[in-house]
């Protein structure tokens, strides 16, 4: 029996029940066969995590003994990989600027050149030899233009590691979460804090929970997944969290590592600060097969070496300590979606928020000019198979055999992750088989995912995209209007000449429409539980009523102490008020590209001045003639979403605009604004008035 406390006042507070449970019996911890049994379940700690918690715990510096973070902890983090890629020169300018002249871990960091591989101009070839030199200087890995995506090069080379925390100055870091390793984009400034110092801030953000359910029918893919929930849950419900993906054995079976790097890619564009895959047997079939693959390929001598990630030896030691999330770890919301609902998805036009079910659009007719299998979210030699696929398929049909052509009008560019990914798919003859196609090859990079280079959409055209975001004027023209799809969407659309899939995928039996909702989407009366499940369900209400009781005194309302009004220091210098002419940008999720066209992004000598003619062109032309020194400028919800790119907060203090009001910012948008001075305030009701 639990002893009861001595009573000290009118009002007596309970302890609860996690303080004082007991596990097993002490017989039983001395009988060995039950011993290995309770042994089993692998008892979490007193203080529950979620799986991002407990990854951020291990990359926390400075922690107090036995502090167990927590979602909403502000934490200085000693990540385990920083990438760079385009960006790595201003990087490096920032750097030095603040006296920096060593890399303080060479091994933490690795750069990449995979935006702009097209630009052969004098200036970009000089800014790439710059970043090769300044890598080679500070001893840290580099790979070059043409080589690869720098997102891409990080989980085929082993950098985005299970388990492990690794950040990149840019937005689609969420993709190693595919890998089950927690993937989250910082900005310059804080690649240059980590590059001088190893470490970075972060606050961890609230964590939702995504359980999917079923399994994924024929002709659905990963792609499909993300397109859905983007548009499906498209009220903001993940803005600004921190997601982990969970379900049954038999769902994450059906969900190869590809699909999981898609999703994981494109919950940037959902919304979230990270999109996590627990670390189950498909990871580690995908983790030993690469590990083979690095025996049997690799140079012996670098066997031993430290370019050897994927070595069997640190697999086993992976294995023997997997982390996972507590079973009573607390999230600050959950969905769920029923994969064997879905079909698949289409995106847009210029929108991630509009989401379609294929077969609608193809009743439609909505033709196409260009297509474009490229990017790190589908172009990896599985994507570039699926999209052949649909052209052999058709050539077996024929008379003739021969491999079809793309339709009449319709200009179809490929470009893979990487040149692993690419020498993959030209030895299964894929890659073949599109060029045969009359597909156009570009270089493995970015391209015209972010706006650069050969292919892009003109004024009046119609675009479908294998890639990751369609929003206005990021693909090229502003009047455009671009979808997102599969790659097996995007060859058949090609092939047909209007929006259209290969006709794989056949409705399960009984499927009326996509089951998705709150909770994790298992019905009251299908659900069983273990019975240390409904010990745990029991002891976990019978703690939320030892929490009530505790708040209100056993029916007895307890005293308060009064709430103390705090104003906030303002520091010398700082203005204490700021005043100016309300500048409305009346629409939601305006997104970086809105802000500073992706064009000029990596192009590092526009002045203050070319920077503020630009600022805010690709969501009104006209706003450089509206705007006028000293406004405010008021948006809607998820101001500043998309990108990590630094000048989407530069370009508007170079506009002499001192302050943005939104309902809510995009968290990468207020990192940077943070870092670079410019004052932002979240007032939604003020927006929801306007």
């Amino acid at each position: 029996m639990f002893s009861r406390p001595a009573v000290q006042s009118s009002t007596r507070l309970y302890t609860t029940g996690r303080q004082l449970r007991q596990d097993v019996f002490h017989s039983q911890k001395d009988d060995p066969s039950v011993s290995a049994f309770l042994s089993s379940f692998n008892t979490p700690p007193a203080t529950p995590q979620t799986l991002t918690e407990k990854i951020v715990q291990r990359y926390a510096v400075g922690l107090a003994k036995d502090r167990y973070v927590r979602a909403g902890d502000y934490v200085t983090l000693a990540p385990h990989r920083c990438m760079t890629h385009d960006n790595s020169w201003p990087v490096a300018l920032k750097f030095m600027s603040i006296g920096a002249s060593h890399i303080h871990d060479p091994q933490q960091i690795v750069m990449t050149l995979d935006h702009d591989v097209q630009n052969q101009s004098p200036t970009n070839l000089k800014k790439y030899r710059q970043i090769e030199e300044f890598a080679r200087q500070q001893g840290v890995d580099f790979y070059p233009a043409g080589r690869g995506i720098g997102h891409q090069i990080m989980v085929e080379e082993g950098y985005a590691w299970p388990g492990t925390l690794a950040v990149a100055s840019d937005s689609h870091s969420n993709m190693y979460g595919g890998v089950a390793c927690l993937g989250t984009p910082v900005v310059r400034t804080d690649a240059a804090s980590i590059w001088a110092t190893g470490r970075t801030w972060w606050q961890i953000p609230p964590i939702a929970k995504v359980t999917f359910a079923g399994t994924l029918p024929v002709g659905v893919t990963g792609k499909d997944v993300i397109v859905a929930l983007c548009g499906l849950f498209n009220d903001d419900e993940v803005l600004n969290h921190a997601i982990e993906f969970a379900g049954s054995d038999e769902t994450l079976r059906s969900i190869p590592i590809d699909d999981r790097l898609a999703i994981a890619n494109m919950t940037t564009e959902w919304g979230a600060l990270s999109g996590l895959f627990p670390m189950d047997g498909v990871l580690r079939g995908w983790l030993r097969y690469k590990a083979t693959a690095q025996a049997l390929l690799s140079d012996p001598a670098a066997a031993t070496s430290d370019v050897a990630r994927f070595a069997h030896s640190r697999l086993e030691e992976l294995f023997e300590r997997p982390v996972a999330a507590d079973r009573r770890a607390k999230y600050a919301k959950s969905l769920f979606l029923d994969l064997s609902s879905l079909s698949p998805y289409v995106s847009g036009p210029n929108s991630v928020k509009v989401a379609t079910p294929l077969s609608i659009l193809e009743t439609q007719h909505i033709c196409v000019d260009k297509a474009y299998l490229v990017s790190c979210t589908n172009s990896r030699a599985s994507d570039l198979a699926a999209a052949a696929k649909v052209f052999k398929d058709r050539a077996h049909e024929s008379a003739d055999g021969k491999t079809p052509r793309v339709a009449d009008g319709v200009t179809f560019y490929i470009a893979a992750a990487s040149l692993p990914e690419q020498q993959i798919a030209e030895d299964a003859g894929d890659w073949q088989t599109l060029l045969d196609a009359g597909a156009k090859p570009l270089p493995a990079g970015c391209g015209p995912c972010i706006g650069l280079g050969t292919g892009l959409l003109e004024s009046g055209e119609v675009g479908i995209s294998a890639s990751n975001r369609n929003f206005k004027g990021r693909m090229g023209s502003t009047d455009a209007r671009a979808y997102l799809a599969s790659p097996e969407v995007v060859a058949a659309s090609a092939l047909h000449g209007h929006i259209s899939g290969p006709g794989w995928y056949a409705a399960p039996a009984g499927v009326k429409g996509v089951r998705r909702g709150e909770g994790d989407g298992i019905r009251e009366e299908d659900r069983m539980m273990t019975v240390e499940e409904a010990l745990e369900k029991i002891i976990a209400q019978a703690d939320e009523l030892v929490e009530h009781a505790e708040q209100t005194g056993l029916g007895h309302a307890v005293s308060e102490a009064p709430a103390v009004s705090r104003l906030t220091e303002v520091l010398p210098g700082f203005p204490e008020t700021v005043t100016g002419e309300i500048l409305f940008c009346d629409a939601d999720n305006i997104n970086t590209d809105g802000i500073y066209p992706g064009k000029y992004t990596y192009q590092d000598d526009v002045t203050r001045d070319q920077m503020a003619d630009v600022c805010m062109s690709n969501f009104d032309p006209a706003f450089s003639t509206l705007a006028r020194p000293g406004d405010i400028l008021v948006a809607g919800f998820n101001f500043g979403c998309g990108s990590s790119r630094e000048q989407a907060a530069t370009a508007i203090l170079a506009r002499d605009i001192p302050l943005v009001v939104a309902g809510s910012f995009g968290n990468i948008f207020a990192r940077n604004s943070i870092n670079n001075a410019l004052m932002g305030v979240e007032v939604p009701r003020l927006v929801q008035r306007l």
